[in-house]
């Protein structure tokens, strides 16, 4: 284990560090559409059912394995195996890691863009049918102004990494995470004042079994793995940042708590707004970035409202995507011997610029177009959502139960929380559900990709 290990300062630094991954674009953009798409409240019971079966315990799995080596996820899973081919789990973290912020760093552009736009009062101009829909189309086409937005956030990211654990991290998670609960607080309470918002809540919480498909199952599995950064190195990452004295019970606890009553309130806000405003919510992807700025100018208080939101969802992408390149920054310290600034300078310039080819894929610049339909962009997020995170979260839950062993997971949870009784039967059974379910995940994936 590293003695001079860098630590949080606190635990609620470290809780609103973790939370702050876990809530991300995927639960202020992906959670709305995915549930207005299949059956809102029934796809919404799965999801939350998902993560207390699929998403605690591995949630818990990997704070402890980087609690316990205070490593990185490759020096954790080589550690723990003794140098066995199980370092290559941790390996297809961090490559998990690298692979999602190339894409996620141009959707934390569009927001940044989005944001000045409301800010200025440009959101006017999309009172007008399809011209929300027609400025978008023509914004992510364009070859210059969102690699521009791109290469900003990126810039703030690198930033925040290069201070550090306590200094870079833990204080601007103490001031962002606020940030975002009070704008979503605000943000709700416009949305359930609307008239006719009740049919936005009636659709959220009332289940409509009948238009939740199978595909609909899978979507809700794949996302509550997602949406708490599993499978990508993050959490392990984070947890190598925790003392021996933590509870991490309740700390994972509270990042899946903080992380689903987020994804609720962002749905609350944009239900009731959609439904008050007679639009459609089953619109897709779509939803945030078409339908909404399309909703904002017909509001009472539309641009401040806009501007509240594409702010609060700026600040989501960047809680997330800090974390997440703290997973190959940590990489580089721990295995190679880097300065936090080198390996942080080195790989945010490299992980821009293949987000720089993310971003024109969606123009007239698509390395892939010779070979298939999908840009590069839609490649990224394809391969790390659907086979590379589930494959490495899959296999964090059957290295605790073969090779790490249930005994010593189970003596590291009681580190910090010596009222943990469960027994090893429990937990094995626990660890067996939950890595058949991530398993059906990838088959289900892996089956429609060769269709």
């Amino acid at each position: 284990m590293t003695s001079n290990r860098e630590h949080w300062g606190s635990r609620a630094g470290f809780i609103l560090a973790a939370a702050g991954s876990a809530v991300g674009l995927g639960n202020i953009w992906k959670y709305p559409h995915m549930a207005g798409q299949h059956g809102g409240a029934a796809f919404t019971m799965v999801y939350l059912l998902c993560i207390l079966v699929v998403g605690l315990p591995i949630l818990l799995a990997e704070l402890s394995i980087g609690r316990r080596t205070q490593l990185n996820p490759v020096g954790g899973f080589s550690l723990l195996s003794n140098n066995s081919n199980w370092k290559w789990v941790g390996f297809l973290g961090v490559a998990s890691a690298f692979t999602i912020l190339s894409f996620y760093s141009v959707v934390g552009g569009w927001t940044i863009k989005y944001t000045v736009l409301a800010l200025t009062g440009s959101f006017g101009k999309f009172s007008a049918t399809g011209a929300a829909g027609d400025f978008f189309d023509a914004f992510v086409k364009n070859p210059v102004e969102p690699v521009f937005w791109h290469l900003v956030f990126m810039g703030l990211c690198v930033f925040i990494i290069d201070r550090g654990v306590k200094a870079g991290i833990e204080r601007w998670s103490k001031v962002l995470m606020p940030v975002l609960l009070g704008i979503l607080v605000l943000l709700v309470f416009r949305g359930v004042t609307l008239d006719g918002a009740g049919a936005g809540l009636r659709f959220l919480f009332s289940p409509k079994w009948g238009d939740l498909d199978a595909s609909g199952v899978v979507l809700a599995l794949g996302h509550s793995f997602f949406t708490i950064s599993l499978g990508m190195g993050t959490m392990i990452t984070y947890g190598s940042y925790l003392r021996r004295e933590s509870d991490l019970i309740q700390s994972a606890l509270w990042i899946v708590a903080l992380d689903t009553f987020i994804a609720l309130m962002a749905g609350i806000a944009i239900f009731t707004a959609v439904f008050a405003l007679g639009q459609n919510p089953a619109e897709g992807p779509g939803l945030i970035f078409v339908v909404l700025p399309s909703l904002f100018p017909h509001m009472p208080g539309g641009q401040f409202f806009a501007a509240l939101f594409f702010f609060l969802l700026f600040v989501a992408a960047l809680t997330s995507a800090i974390s997440i390149l703290e997973v190959v920054t940590a990489y580089f310290i721990d295995e190679k011997g880097w300065s936090r600034t080198r390996a942080t300078n080195t790989f945010g310039a490299i992980i821009a610029s293949i987000g720089v080819l993310a971003s024109l894929s969606n123009g007239n610049y698509n390395v892939l177009s010779p070979v298939t339909d999908l840009t590069f962009m839609d490649l990224l997020d394809k391969a790390s959502s659907k086979y590379m995170l589930p494959l490495g979260g899959m296999l964090t839950a059957v290295f605790v139960l073969t090779r790490w062993g249930v005994d010593h997971f189970r003596d590291e949870i009681k580190s910090g929380a010596k009222w943990f009784q469960l027994n090893k039967q429990v937990i094995t059974i626990i660890f067996v559900i939950a890595s058949l379910v991530v398993a059906y995940i990838f088959a289900s994936e892996l089956v429609a990709l060769f269709r």
